[in-house]
């Protein structure tokens, strides 16, 4: 009998984080080319096809991790990596969907600068996943996670700005501010959900070096 291959959850990892920056790349292209709501579907459609391409990366994980007699690192970290990967996507797929849900009849000037925002984090994230499974001897992997939490404060200071910015120029219509609101709660959110990602794995470096 041939050699069994040994999963990479490594390479697993990576392939969710690049999904990640393909989905806000997503959502950068769905908020420059915004029209109106119904219009929305395509990009749903392709967004899904991402989260779903994610469910199916965190299965294989996941059943592989609860056979394998030896991970790289403790099974419960590659757990709690695999779900906050899938949460990056899941976010980012969330805000395309409200759009929609929530019948925006405008794109708000800041949406593309908050979107590429995340888009950065994303790609901070991706570039950091891509050294991970070097921590242990990488002179750049804590640079790296730096950069996904330099995202995450910009994204902080931009929420406050927009948010203040909807009660004070548009509190005449508390529908907008309402609507918008959440909007950005579920952008920033996204930014988040990346410096968690970033922080599983500085946990996962503190705990084996």
């Amino acid at each position: 009998m041939g050699k069994k291959h040994k999963f990479d959850y490594f390479d697993a990892f990576e392939k969710h984080s690049r999904l990640a920056v393909a989905e806000a790349k997503l959502l950068v292209e769905t908020i420059e080319q915004f029209t109106e709501a119904s219009a929305l579907h395509d990009n749903m459609q392709k967004a899904h096809e991402l989260e779903h391409e994610g469910d199916l990366i965190n299965h294989e994980i996941f059943k592989t991790v609860a056979t394998d007699f030896i991970t790289p690192v403790d099974r419960e970290d590659i757990i709690e990596m695999s779900q906050a990967l899938d949460d990056i996507v899941d976010d980012i797929e969330d805000v395309m969907q409200h759009f929609y849900m929530y019948d925006v009849h405008f794109m708000h000037p800041q949406a593309i600068e908050f979107a590429k925002l995340i888009k950065g984090s994303c790609e901070a994230l991706d570039d950091a996943m891509c050294d991970f499974r070097n921590f242990k001897k990488s002179k750049s992997f804590k640079s790296l996670i730096v950069k996904v939490h330099d995202h995450e404060e910009q994204a902080d200071q931009l929420y406050i700005k927009v948010i203040r910015q909807l009660h004070v120029e548009d509190r005449e219509n508390p529908m907008r501010v309402l609507v918008w609101s959440k909007l950005f709660d579920s952008m920033e959110a996204c930014c988040d959900a990346c410096e968690r990602a970033s922080d599983v794995m500085s946990t996962i470096m503190l705990k084996n070096v």
